[in-house]
Order: structure tokens, then C-alpha cells, then sequence
């Protein structure tokens, strides 16, 4: 066993202690099902502002794409981590947290679900934003699942990529379903920490490689970058060093929108405001998150930006997606710190992904425990059977996940490619129009919601009967932002020829004056 195999695995062992005695230091605040799913709405500032930051930010990004980006786009990547920090943070927080908190508190609901039944008075609402929760949002954590997977069979390549997702999916299942959202919250507050200075860490350990040179030899020596002759993607020096991405400028604003504006319609994202306590715990958690925000997101893109230099230019084996990993070995791989370093941030990496599997998990079985399997029974469930239902069906979906993150079933794989884009879509209009208007309808909403799955499917099959389905996965960023566009449109523009009737205009100015 190598040296860097030792401290990967010692640092894994006090990191899963940690988050098991979180788990069951939290078991005892989380027997009651607002407890469980919204921390009894008394989460406090930093606790709610890592939640939000690390739920944003999970190996996908690293890996993916900040890792596809930065190989393809070079400098201009950075972009999308400044606009998901200034658009997908800090803007979200000004707008929509205080207002959410305030309603969702009124209307006692405790999921998105739970919030579109009780703001348009529709359980048939309820249940198409639970099923659509379901659909997409599982083989996102699936997604999330072989990112992590993949990462650290890369340092132990001897032991299979399923063994390591299986001791993700253990670790998850062991906090999240002991203790719930006030678990997440703690074990949010420990991995944020950890992603902060691991990011720190590397972003100094990348700059400090030979072949980028600080932040002056980084843009010299990409706008000398030439692409060897065999480069199945061959860039110029400078497309690599233009600020605005150059040829990739319409795609990278794309990105940053489906990226930044996606969260302002997705429940893991928004689930967060419902938990904090209360108005001054909002203003500072406003200001922690989007310093997080800003750190951890322009700092994944920054070293992915180093990627074709720390490299020589050579595509790794693993294709795109190994673009990262083999960055980390080649910068972190040698000598005693620098394997101490390389464990901090496989830490780093898999506590990003942990964070936003257990809020995706979390918001899943929600949606099904608490919204779905209720608004279809006849009969009233009983609170402490809703809450074991709730535990039950967490640990259900970890192991769904699971299975299909190890089995590749084809149609799973296809629907994330679609999930952020479909959820946030959907959710977008109805959620943010509900917020803050008195006169959208039911017919407004439901309008809104089916709008968004009409635009990404619609799409899908015009391309996909063009150009196949790998045409339509590649334009998905691009259907996800026309989603929520629509979105944002339908719902007042169907609600201004449907009117309330009274008895609902009484109900909904009550919940608004309440919101003041």
C-alpha cells in the first residue's frame, strides 16, 4: 500500500467517525417530522449557509465540470463559478430566502410539494411536483455516486469503483436517516470547512506546479499553449486565455445560466430557507454563503483552467472526466506533504458530493413519504408512522441510488443529463410567482409546471428524431434555461385569464399580509 493510500484511508476513517457521531448526536432533535425534514425551523446562520454552499457544489463540479470546462474553455470558465456565487447565491438569497421562510412558516409546509398544495389549494399540483422530484432527482444522486466512485478508484485502482460506492452510500444512509436535516445541517457545517480549505490548499499547490508558474505564468504560458498533433479537441493559446471564452462564449452563458438560475427553482436548494430561524440569521447567512460560494466555485474552475499545462496537453485515459483526478495526482503525488494534501482534498471531494446526496435523498423521500403516499391514501397518516415512513424511505433511496449508479441502465443515465434543468424548470415559475404575487391561479401554476416538462420534452424529441438522443443530452443546458424562461412566463400570463374566486383571493391576501 502506498504512502498516499494510507493517508487517503486514515483521513476517510476520522471523516466517517465524525459524521456517524453527528448522526446520532442528532437523532434525539429529529423524532418529530418537522424536525426531521426542517430542523424545527431554528437553524442558525452559519449552519444554513454551509447547507446551501455545499449542497450547490458536489464532485460533479470538480470533475466534471470544472474539469470539462477549464480543458476546453481555458480562463473564461471562471465565469460560471463568479455567476453561480453572484447569481445562484447571493441574488437567491436577497430575493427569495426572508420571503420563503416567512411563507412556508404561514402555510406550515415543509417540502415544495407541501408549499405548491397549501399556496394554489391543488393536491393534484402536490402530486405532479412529487412525481417529477422522483423521476429526476434520483439519478442525479446516482450521478453523484460514480463521480465519487470513479475519483477514488483512481487512487486505489485495485479495489473496484462499486466497492467505494457502496461505503458512500453506508456512510450517507447511517447520518441522514439517524438524524435528518438537523444531521445534514452539522455534517454541512464540518465538510464545509473542509471543502474551504481544501480548495485553499490546492488552488496554492496548482499555482505553485512548475508548468503554470502563479497566476502571471498562467496566462503566458496558456497563451503559448499549442495542442499536440493528435488532440482529439485542439484549442489555440488564445481561446484558451479569452476572458469571454471565445468561440465557447455562447455555450459558457448557457452554462452559468442553467447553473446559477437553475437553483432558484430547485426543493434541495430551496428547502434551506425554511430551516433558518429567523430574519438576522438570513443577513448573515446571506453574506457566509456567497463568500463560500465565491471560493469554492471560482476556485474549482481556476485549477480546471490549469488542466491542459499541468498535463502537457495529453487527454487523460479516462477521457474528460479524469481530466481532475490525474491533475490531483500529478500535483499533490509526491513526497509526505503532498500526500497529506491529496487526502484533504479527496475529503474535500467526497464531502461536496455527500452534502448534496443527502439534501437530493432527503428531498426525494420527502417527496414521497410526506407528499405523495399522503395526497394519495384516503385515510389520514398517523405523524409517527409518516415519520418512519420518511426514515425508511431515505435509506430506500440511498439504495436506489446505488443500484443504479453500479448497473449504467441506459434510461437512468439519460435522465441525468435532464434533471437539473427539468426540475428547476418546472418549479421555477410557480415558486417564485407564488412568492410574490397575489394574483397568480392554480391553472397559472399547473401551467407553469407542465410548461417546463413540455419544453425539455418536446425539445428531446425534435432533436432526438433530427440527430439521435446524444444530439438532444449535449442541447440539454440550453432546453433547461428555455424551461424555465417559459416557466417564468406561462404563470402570469395563464393566470391573468383565470381568475381567483373569492373565497381563494380571502385565503391567499391572509397568507400575504402574513408575509409583509
Amino acid at each position: 500500500m502506498t504512502d498516499t493510500q494510507i493517508f487517503t484511508l486514515v483521513a476517510l476513517a476520522a471523516y466517517a467517525i465524525v459524521m456517524i457521531l453527528i448522526g446520532c448526536f442528532s437523532y434525539g432533535k429529529s423524532k418529530t417530522l418537522d424536525g426531521f425534514l426542517i430542523g424545527g425551523r431554528n437553524i442558525g446562520a452559519w449552519a444554513t449557509a454551509f447547507a446551501y454552499g455545499t449542497t450547490y457544489f458536489s464532485a460533479v463540479v470538480f470533475v466534471g465540470y470544472a474539469g470539462q470546462h477549464g480543458w476546453n474553455i481555458g480562463i473564461g470558465a471562471i465565469w460560471i463559478g463568479v455567476g453561480n456565487a453572484i447569481l445562484g447565491c447571493l441574488l437567491s438569497w436577497l430575493l427569495f430566502a426572508n420571503r420563503t421562510r416567512k411563507m412556508t412558516k404561514k402555510l406550515n409546509a415543509r417540502t415544495m410539494p407541501d408549499y405548491f398544495e397549501k399556496r394554489y389549494n391543488s393536491k393534484g399540483m402536490k402530486i405532479l411536483a412529487s412525481v417529477i422530484i422522483f423521476v429526476f432527482l434520483v439519478p442525479y444522486s446516482a450521478a453523484v455516486y460514480k463521480g465519487l466512485g470513479s475519483l477514488f478508484s483512481s487512487v486505489f485502482p485495485g479495489v473496484e469503483t462499486w466497492v467505494w460506492m457502496l461505503l458512500i452510500a453506508c456512510l450517507t444512509a447511517v447520518y441522514l436517516v439517524a438524524g435528518g436535516y438537523i444531521a445534514t445541517s452539522y455534517t454541512d457545517l464540518v465538510q464545509g470547512v473542509i471543502m474551504i480549505a481544501g480548495v485553499i490548499l490546492l488552488v496554492i499547490a496548482v499555482l505553485r506546479h512548475g508548468s503554470v508558474d502563479g497566476i502571471s505564468g498562467l496566462i503566458e504560458n496558456l497563451s503559448n499553449f499549442k495542442s499536440l498533433p493528435d488532440d482529439p479537441n485542439p484549442v489555440t493559446g488564445s481561446q484558451l486565455t479569452n476572458i469571454f471564452g471565445g468561440s465557447s462564449f455562447k455555450f459558457l452563458c448557457f452554462n452559468i445560466m442553467l447553473t446559477s438560475f437553475g437553483t432558484w427553482g430547485l426543493p434541495q436548494m430551496i428547502g434551506k430557507f425554511y430551516a433558518i430561524k429567523d430574519t438576522a440569521a438570513i443577513k448573515r447567512g446571506t453574506i457566509i454563503s456567497t463568500i463560500f460560494c465565491t471560493v469554492i466555485g471560482c476556485g474549482a474552475y481556476l485549477i480546471g483552467s490549469t488542466s491542459r499545462l499541468v498535463l502537457g496537453g495529453k487527454l487523460p485515459e479516462g477521457g474528460i472526466d479524469a481530466v481532475i483526478p490525474t491533475l490531483l495526482t500529478e500535483v499533490l503525488g509526491n513526497g509526505t506533504l503532498g500526500n497529506i494534501l491529496l487526502a484533504v482534498i479527496m475529503i474535500l471531494l467526497l464531502s461536496a458530493s455527500m452534502s448534496t446526496l443527502q439534501s437530493v435523498v432527503l428531498t426525494s423521500a420527502s417527496a414521497v413519504a410526506v407528499d405523495l403516499i399522503p395526497a394519495l391514501r384516503k385515510k389520514e397518516t398517523k405523524p409517527e408512522n409518516q415519520m418512519l415512513l420518511t426514515r425508511v424511505l431515505c435509506l430506500a433511496f440511498v439504495i436506489c441510488s446505488f443500484i443504479f449508479a453500479t448497473r449504467n441502465i441506459p434510461i437512468i443515465v439519460s435522465l441525468m443529463s435532464f434533471s437539473w434543468g427539468v426540475v428547476s424548470g418546472c418549479f421555477i415559475g410557480p415558486y417564485i410567482w407564488g412568492l410574490f404575487s397575489k394574483k397568480i391561479t392554480k391553472t397559472g401554476a399547473f401551467a407553469g409546471v407542465l410548461s417546463g416538462l413540455i419544453t425539455v420534452g418536446g425539445a428531446t424529441l425534435v432533436i432526438s428524431l433530427q440527430s439521435g438522443f446524444s444530439a438532444a443530452a449535449a442541447k440539454s443546458p440550453e432546453m433547461g434555461v428555455t424551461a424555465m424562461a417559459v416557466s417564468m412566463i406561462i404563470v402570469p400570463l395563464v393566470s391573468a385569464f383565470t381568475k381567483n374566486k373569492k373565497a381563494e383571493s380571502e385565503r391567499i391576501e391572509e397568507i400575504f399580509e402574513f408575509c409583509k
